[in-house]
């Protein structure tokens, strides 16, 4: 008796509390997926770490027991010189291949940024760049996720809304099943249109980079990660690539597209109605009656455009009134007819006067 009291009282609490409990099992959830990445990561990358940093001080020893001139001191004075100008994006090596700061360069580095891409290869140098950099942005990056919501609202009434809808009518499908399919092959033609065919055509113009690498570069850029461990057309020469403005302007122009594509396949896949009940398990009460509510006015609207959009010739139309068997049966449910209102304007009230 005492444990089915303690069942059921843990079975009303669970009930009264399941959004708080499904929140509390999703931040667990993330803590965990990020306890996991973090000893994956370690795993694999410890040990090449460590083999690179032995290859370096043997490196390092080599060039010193073959060059006696030189102190261990004036070598170490001079690497980290040469880092500390390659981390503000000016490289010792083809130091007179390229400028960072000219007009496709700097055009580049404000997308980045302004999308919050910000590869880190090119930086500010003086405090009167960082300086403006800090303002530009403060007003840039808000008006840059205004611009970008825009567009992708209305990129997604012609790609994702009006062709569920057009599909939802003819072929008398499922809306939440079709949405799936359809979110599904806009998913796969993105990654085709946006991550494989840019990735091999990086491979012809980047003489240093795999397929791997190129598609890493593709979607770590396009996701807006930006670890700039690759940046393309950093390592060319004028006899690779013989007009380097024109690269770097494609580059810029692909990164700003890509992710306004990406965006139009996310918010796809967020309006989602599987994706919206999903969600719906972690809000708050009054926050899910609100979204319920929000989601049934949406349908209805759906519903009276469908009502009111004049049909197809040849497309067979629902009956005007219900069968008289139903209006029968609704009427014993109601305990008698219902009491007779005439219409405004009909053809009784005009006889009558």
């Amino acid at each position: 008796m005492a444990r089915s009291c303690t069942g059921g009282c843990c079975a009303r609490f669970a009930e009264r509390h399941q959004s708080g409990l499904n929140f509390g099992l999703l931040v667990v959830a993330y803590i965990l997926y990020l306890v996991i990445g973090a000893g994956i990561f370690t795993a694999i990358e410890l040990p090449y770490e460590r083999e690179l940093r032995q290859e370096l001080r043997a490196a390092r020893e080599d060039f010193l027991s073959e060059n006696t001139c030189v102190s261990d001191a004036r070598l170490e004075e001079l690497l980290a010189r040469a880092l500390d100008a390659s981390n503000y994006g000016v490289s010792v090596l083809n130091n007179d291949t390229h400028r960072n700061w000219d007009f496709v360069s700097s055009l580049f580095f404000t997308s980045t940024v302004l999308t919050t891409t910000g590869y880190g290869h090119t930086v500010p140098l003086s405090d009167e760049g960082k300086a403006f950099c800090i303002f530009y942005t403060l007003l840039g990056v808000p008006a840059t996720l205004f611009f970008l919501s825009v567009v992708v609202q209305r990129i997604m009434v012609v790609v994702s809304r009006r062709p569920v809808s057009y599909f939802h009518r003819r072929w008398a499908m499922s809306k939440a099943k079709l949405a799936l399919i359809h979110a599904t092959c806009l998913a796969l033609i993105m990654v085709l249109l946006l991550l494989i065919i840019p990735a091999w055509i990086f491979i012809t113009m980047e003489r240093d980079w795999n397929f791997l690498e190129s598609l890493y570069f593709c979607f770590i850029s396009l996701t807006t990660i930006g670890l700039g461990d690759y940046v393309p057309g950093e390592t060319h020469s004028k006899e690779d690539n013989p007009h380097p403005q024109l690269y770097r302007l494609a580059i810029t122009v692909y990164l700003l597209v890509g992710l306004v594509c990406v965006l139009v396949v996310m918010e796809t896949c967020y309006e989602l109605p599987q994706m919206r009940r999903f969600r719906q398990r972690f809000y708050l009460e009054k926050v899910r009656e609100l979204d319920s509510e929000t989601t049934n006015i949406i349908e209805r609207d759906h519903a009276s455009d469908e009502l009111h959009e004049p049909a197809r010739p040849g497309t067979p139309q629902p009956p005007a009134f219900s069968s008289v068997l139903e209006q029968a049966a609704s009427m014993r449910q109601d305990g008698g007819p219902p009491p007779y209102t005439p219409a405004s304007g009909s053809t009784i009230n005009q006889q009558a006067r």
